[in-house]
């Protein structure tokens, strides 16, 4: 009897095994077939959309030979669209091309951007969540949204396309990229920054690089209110400011040392004369009395170039009450210190260092580049004279931007230029999106040039410089 049970469940077992084979097998085919499908649908998705690539190169080659470019800028907008679109319609019907109704505004629209601004990247550039575009050849561009990297849906036809956008930016400003001059740095009309390198220099395809200029400037306020710094860290920043101390204002690249000095800018009298010297004009202030400097490259001949350093020294000789530097990289550093030396106090400049310390290393640096020979001690001595306060910024993790110290320089200890930190942001750790946890406090010392703060009407309260405290 046992035998008989025994043999009866073996062949259940084996039919419930051949059962779930057959299911498993089953669902595997539908899976194996799913998959195909969407690949199938993919493909002829891509396929679409580069027959819609095509077809858009030829209407805009269409609408070359039709628009009169020369009064292009001249039409209004609404009268440009129906003709566009007028176009348009016409050369889809003579390719046999259907779009629907959505298909076709977007189409007219991309004809637009192609024919008067840079094609693919307007709705990147009119995005104003987007910080940077950097397209690393025809069919990789990535956008900066929040501190964050992602790549984009936008792609162009090929390197071609992107070629003749990168030209058409750099001509605007009178420049030229090529193979002779395989680089260039320009700006867009709104003032955004622009860097592009090229083949043979760019291996891959085009290189091109946008920093966005942001059309309404981050004000103190705003920035105490996206947690840049706190309200105790303004009123420091204020008194050192009005009190026309010298501030250096150190951070990587993207870190936000732009604006952080057109915040710190804000403080600055508007009756007083400020001269700006910058490589490409960012600057955004809101002062009455300025003089805007851009310096200028050295054409293909090598000739014709204006550096930082000629127009610093031109700025010496137009009686300016400061002089804002918008990046010091070079010998123009040396001019820099004398300025701040010489009686233009409350003078301003970026440099590239990742902590106050590395900040006086990296003007030590640049001070010994220049090929002036000047003893270490006596470049120590000047940077100590000249710089009074260190700001430094910083980029997190997260993406978030962070005013991390503010550092003062009191002078030489020996051959060592001193400083200290007068507030500092604490990091203590990561929470479980990611987000950088931390704090702002004060080190507990008071700031080196309290008096000079009182003297000038600005008298800080002695508790923002308490210890262990949390700001904010």
């Amino acid at each position: 009897m046992f035998k008989r049970y025994q043999k009866e469940a073996e062949t259940r077992v084996v039919e419930m095994t051949a059962s779930a084979q057959a299911a498993a097998q089953r669902a595997a085919a539908a899976e194996a077939a799913a998959a195909a499908e969407a690949l199938a649908a993919e493909n002829r998705e891509i396929k679409r959309r580069q027959r819609l690539m095509q077809v858009k190169v030829d209407l805009h080659r269409r609408l070359l030979d039709t628009l009169n470019l020369s009064i292009i800028d001249k039409v209004p907008e609404a009268e440009l669209r129906r003709e566009v679109a007028a176009i348009a319609r016409e050369g889809l019907r003579d390719m046999g091309m259907v779009l629907n109704a959505a298909e076709a505004e977007l189409l007219t629209q991309e004809l637009i951007d192609e024919v008067t601004g840079l094609g693919p990247l307007e709705p990147l550039l009119k995005d104003e969540t987007v910080s940077d575009i950097l397209v690393n050849g025809a069919r990789q561009v990535f956008v900066e949204r929040k501190g964050k990297l992602v790549l984009s849906g936008v792609e162009f036809k090929d390197d071609k396309h992107l070629l003749r956008v990168i030209d058409k930016i750099v001509s605007a400003v009178g420049r030229r990229v090529d193979e002779s001059q395989p680089w260039v740095d320009a700006r867009l009309a709104d003032g955004s920054r622009v860097n592009a390198v090229v083949p043979p220099c760019a291996v891959d395809g085009p290189l091109l690089s946008i920093r966005k200029f942001s059309k309404s400037p981050l004000s103190i306020d705003r920035l105490i209110a996206y947690g840049a710094f706190t309200e105790e860290m303004a009123a420091y920043l204020q008194a050192v400011v009005a009190t026309r101390l010298n501030v250096i204002v150190s951070g990587s690249t993207g870190s936000g040392k732009t604006t952080t000095l057109n915040a710190l800018s804000s403080f600055i009298a508007n009756n007083e004369r400020i001269a700006t010297i910058e490589d490409t004009a960012e600057l955004q202030l809101q002062q009455q009395h300025i003089a805007r400097m851009e310096s200028r490259p050295a054409n293909v001949e090598g000739k014709g170039e204006v550096s930082q350093r000629i127009l610093l020294k031109n700025a010496l000789r137009m009686r300016p009450d400061r002089i804002i530097v918008g990046e010091t990289r070079g010998d123009e550093v040396l001019d820099m210190l004398q300025a701040m030396n010489t009686g233009h106090d409350g003078s301003m400049t970026t440099v590239h260092a990742n902590s106050p310390r590395d900040a006086v290393g990296r003007i030590e640096n640049m001070m010994l580049m220049s090929g002036i020979d000047i003893p270490l001690k006596a470049t120590r001595s000047q940077i100590a004279s000249a710089v009074h306060v260190i700001v430094q910024v910083s980029r997190l993790s997260d993406g978030s931007r962070r005013m991390t110290h503010i550092a003062e320089i009191t002078g030489m200890e020996g051959e060592v230029v001193a400083m200290h930190d007068v507030f500092r942001f604490k990091r203590t750790g990561l929470d479980a999106d990611g987000t950088v946890l931390g704090h702002f406090e004060a080190t507990g010392i008071r700031s080196h040039y309290a008096e000079r703060f009182a003297t000038w009407g600005y008298d800080l309260p002695a508790e923002i410089y308490a210890p262990n405290r949390k700001l904010g």
